[in-house]
């Protein structure tokens, strides 16, 4: 299969590369590097991916930015920041791909534990995680030519624990490969309209 990894770079994308690669075509994305560039919150800037690259059997997205902080300091503008740049972002690949998607391909995005299992300042993300959710279990329901949507909800990751284990206190990391496996699942199998937990 030939597939889009938008946050290829980052510590989701890469362990996806890795468990994926070696039986598929994979196309890295980023906003400042890959294979090829994209600001996934800006519509135009999706289009023109889709356009370069051409089509596809399916698009994995491990990217979108959410904002930290206590809830009494949150602002709209700052609560604005996980629903334009971690939901709408991923909602615009889906928007954009689903006429460059291969019959039968496949969506899969990314949301976090947050949603399930808050940490303080962690409002904004968990926000967005459910809101990926419920755009998942509608959006299914609805793909055109048979394809299929999932999003993956992945605990901390072992991999990241050494920078962001302190804002999450009595978590228990989750491995890398278990996160892949997940990823590998959605791609390559046939559910359609799941979250798929990895704690």
């Amino acid at each position: 299969m030939k597939i889009i990894v938008v946050g290829a770079s980052g510590d989701i994308g890469r362990v996806v590369c890795e468990e994926l690669g070696s039986r598929h075509d994979i196309i890295r994305a980023g906003r400042t590097q890959g294979d090829v560039l994209v600001n996934m919150s800006d519509r135009t800037s999706v289009e023109k991916m889709y356009a370069e690259v051409g089509d596809v059997d399916a698009v994995i997205s491990t990217a979108g930015d959410v904002h930290f902080g206590p809830l009494e300091d949150f602002t709209s503008d700052t609560f604005m920041i996980g629903l334009n740049g971690k939901v709408m972002g991923q909602v615009n690949l889906v928007l954009a791909g689903m006429a460059r998607i291969s019959e039968g391909g496949s969506f899969t995005l990314t949301s976090g534990v947050l949603d399930r299992d808050p940490i303080r300042m962690g409002a904004g993300a968990a926000a967005a995680n459910g809101a990926l959710g419920g755009f998942v279990t509608g959006a299914a329901i609805e793909m055109p030519r048979g394809q299929r949507i999932n999003v993956v909800s992945p605990g901390l990751l072992e991999v990241s624990a050494p920078r962001y284990g302190q804002w999450f206190p009595g978590h228990e990391p989750v491995s890398s490969k278990r996160v892949g496996l997940a990823y590998a699942k959605s791609v390559e199998g046939a559910i359609t309209g799941q979250v798929i937990v990895v704690e």
